[in-house]
């Protein structure tokens, strides 16, 4: 059975309702409007496409309520507008998680490895970010900046006689708590939220660090950087 534009419009449209009110928790009398104001904050889906949410929202209310019969629909959307409704319908209801997309082999370093070890694999594999574990346990991050403090507080002849461990690089990391662990079933759209937060907070994460239910003593499967996300294809 082949359905008309409108009707299709009208599924996806509901459907979409009923994802902002398990997003937001609002009963189901609040308006699709005060739904999208709510859930913009918690879902970077719904803030990307606000405005195209709010003009379905009046579409729907044109086809709604000026019906005229059964069969007949006032307003028949065009097939890119009905296209581009079920596909934000189905990435609120099917959302691609952080598994999907960004488990992999993680090269990770132990404390008593060397700098020179860890710049390897920052050359190698072209990384930034190097987890660091201490006798089993995660400890925190290796990034740029730790390493560029490093330096930095070294005097300038006593660079190239030491070799400092990672652990060393890591005690000159200003800012400790860069990192998240979250589940692997988190939403890609949840992820860039955790990021745009940070950003608003003025506590710029650099990393999410993927675990299967996002506790940090699990095997870490994933990173996700700001970078990566950027590179998906809204």
């Amino acid at each position: 059975m082949e359905y008309k534009n409108s009707e299709r419009f009208l599924i996806a449209y509901n459907r979409i309702d009923k994802s902002l009110m398990k997003i937001t928790d609002l009963p189901n009398h609040f308006s699709f409007s005060k739904k999208i104001d709510r859930a913009k904050s918690q879902h970077a889906l719904v803030a990307h496409y606000e405005d195209d949410l709010r003009e379905f929202g009046s579409l729907r209310n044109a086809i709604v309520h000026n019906r005229t019969g059964f069969d007949y629909a006032i307003a028949e959307p065009h097939d890119e507008i009905v296209k581009l409704i079920e596909s934000i319908d189905e990435r609120l209801s099917n959302p691609v998680t952080v598994k999907d997309l960004f488990a992999g082999k993680v090269h990770t370093v132990q404390a008593d490895e060397s700098l020179a070890t860890g710049l390897r694999l920052v050359r190698e594999w072209k990384i930034n970010q190097l987890p660091i574990y201490k006798k089993g346990q995660f400890i925190g991050l290796i990034t740029a900046d730790g390493i560029m403090n490093w330096l930095a507080d070294q005097e300038t002849d006593c660079i190239s006689r030491e070799i400092p461990t990672l652990l060393d690089v890591h005690n000159h990391e200003k800012r400790r708590k860069t990192y998240r662990f979250v589940k692997s079933t988190m939403s890609v759209y949840e992820a860039e939220g955790f990021f745009r937060k940070s950003i608003l907070s003025g506590k710029r994460l650099q990393a999410l660090l993927i675990t299967e239910q996002g506790g940090k003593d699990e095997k870490l499967i994933g990173i996700i950087t700001p970078l990566d996300l950027l590179k998906i294809d809204e």
